[in-house]
């Protein structure tokens, strides 16, 4: 493996400066469709990156929403990012369509989402889905030999031909966005960056330097 020398050139889009967008969001939009449309793997993807004692931390999620000011995602409200954000709510996002050469940046604090929200939303899942949420106790130690199984068949008894509800310690986040960079791959590693700042109740845009 000589990683010294792999790299790729990156030729496929760029960034028009002289039409763009002044509101991110639809940027955002635009290029997560784009994503879709190109069967992007998991084009909904992000790393979501929280703090945990001044050290970040990270792992990937499922974007589920986007409105006029902000990103949901959901998960356990037991779980060790959603503790994190409970005690430091500044988080960042960063999409990667690698088949587009696409990469979006976003700093911003995540808050909970309106409880009929995140129960509209469970209520939308399959029901294996419902299930998983009540059986995991995301981010709690247990035995290497813990049978899953045997208790999601318990699960799938106890709620045969029944509407399951929304566990109260899972849920939705909204991440509201201060600052989003768009990235578009080039030639030569002189990429093109546009960065989206939010103030004084608007996104002033700017271009970075690669």
């Amino acid at each position: 493996m000589d990683l010294k020398n792999t790299r790729i050139n990156y030729t496929k889009n760029e960034i028009n400066y002289n039409d763009i967008y002044d509101n991110p969001f639809e940027f955002f939009v635009e290029w997560i469709n784009e994503a879709f449309l190109n069967n992007c793997l998991e084009p909904n993807s992000f790393v979501l990156s929280t703090i945990e004692d001044n050290i970040p931390t990270s792992r990937v999620v499922l974007l589920k929403n986007i409105d006029h000011d902000g990103f949901v995602f959901y998960t356990n409200y037991d779980s060790s990012k959603s503790k994190h954000i409970l005690i430091n709510n500044n988080v960042s996002l960063n999409f990667f369509w690698p088949e587009l050469e696409k990469q979006v940046r976003v700093i911003g604090a995540a808050y909970k989402i309106n409880d009929n929200v995140s129960d509209e939303y469970f209520a939308s899942r399959p029901k294996e889905s419902q299930l998983g949420a009540i059986l995991s106790e995301q981010s709690k130690k247990i035995d290497f030999n813990y049978d899953f199984n045997s208790k999601l068949i318990m699960l799938q008894e106890k709620y045969k031909n029944k509407d399951i509800k929304r566990p109260l310690n899972w849920g939705g986040f909204k991440v509201i966005p201060t600052k989003i960079e768009f990235w578009q791959g080039r030639p030569s590693r002189l990429h093109d960056r546009l960065l989206y700042k939010f103030k004084e109740g608007k996104w002033d845009k700017s271009r970075l330097s690669p």
